[in-house]
């Protein structure tokens, strides 16, 4: 994601920089991960590889690639699906069938790629989610996608002024001079607040959930105004957040076309 969207330096709408990067405007970039990859289907493991690249590929979400080899003898049919891709070539397609599941055009293989992706030879692509479960090393992936190398989220203490209100009535929902700033590559800056300094009632969890491969499940809730009005998933927290992400541990940050959020240096 930081390599292929602006302003990364592949995306096609690089920052300012004092170099160019010559080649075609269409970049590919594969990252290989060095480590054990396996996935299961139906309870069956089907892929296990230590040879997995992540492809990098302008203005396109990073794509997992195993070597074809690896994929679990006798589960792969080939499909009549095929496209096209003018920077890396025709794609056929296969199903991978187990006795308790099948994931339909589950892979793509490049079996000719063109001269400038011949190194994709030999791999295919995989669509994650069509697979029922993932370990990376000996720990599960709790959700369908591979942590960008090139992707990092930092959080930091400030001592700015961060105040939240309702954008309808301008009551305010939280006021914190002790946030907690997480700056997370290619998105906007969030400020986390203490619980303490959110002013007014928070109901949940809901039932509303959200997975990042760099801080791990967001949890939702309710703000409830004081004449009752309530605006729905305004707020989230990590309740058990990565360890890299550890210092936002149960704060929350506040989000949505209800909320205004203002920042102040004092």
């Amino acid at each position: 994601m930081s390599l292929t969207q602006p302003p990364g330096p592949l995306s096609g709408q690089p920052g300012p920089a004092n170099y160019t990067l010559d080649g075609p405007q269409h970049k590919l970039l594969a990252t290989p991960l060095g480590r054990r990859i396996r996935a299961e289907l139906g309870g069956q493991v089907v892929i296990d590889t230590e040879g997995a690249f992540l492809l990098h590929e302008t203005g396109l979400k990073l794509a997992l690639y195993v070597p074809i080899d690896d994929v679990a003898p006798g589960t792969l049919e080939r499909t009549d699906l095929s496209t096209h891709c003018p920077f890396k070539g025709d794609a056929s397609y296969r199903t991978i069938t187990v006795d308790d599941g099948v994931a339909e055009d589950a892979l793509w293989v490049y079996d000719d790629p063109l001269p400038a992706a011949s190194w994709l030879k030999g791999y295919a692509g995989v669509y994650m989610d069509r697979l029922s479960r993932w370990w990376d090393e000996d720990e599960e992936l709790q959700g369908q996608a591979f942590p960008d190398p090139y992707h990092r989220v930092d959080i930091r203490r400030s001592a700015r002024r961060v105040e939240v209100k309702a954008k309808a009535t301008g009551e305010l929902i939280a006021a914190s001079e002790r946030p907690l700033l997480l700056a997370e590559t290619a998105l906007p800056n969030r400020f986390y607040v203490p619980r303490k300094d959110v002013k007014v009632r928070l109901h949940g969890p809901t039932d509303t959930t959200s997975w990042c491969p760099y801080k791990g499940t967001a949890t939702y809730w309710n703000v409830e105004l004081a004449d009752g009005t309530i605006l729905t998933d305004a707020a989230w927290s990590y309740e058990t957040p990565y360890p890299e992400c550890t210092p936002v541990l149960g704060l929350v940050s506040f989000w949505g076309d209800e909320v205004e959020i203002s920042v102040t240096s004092l």
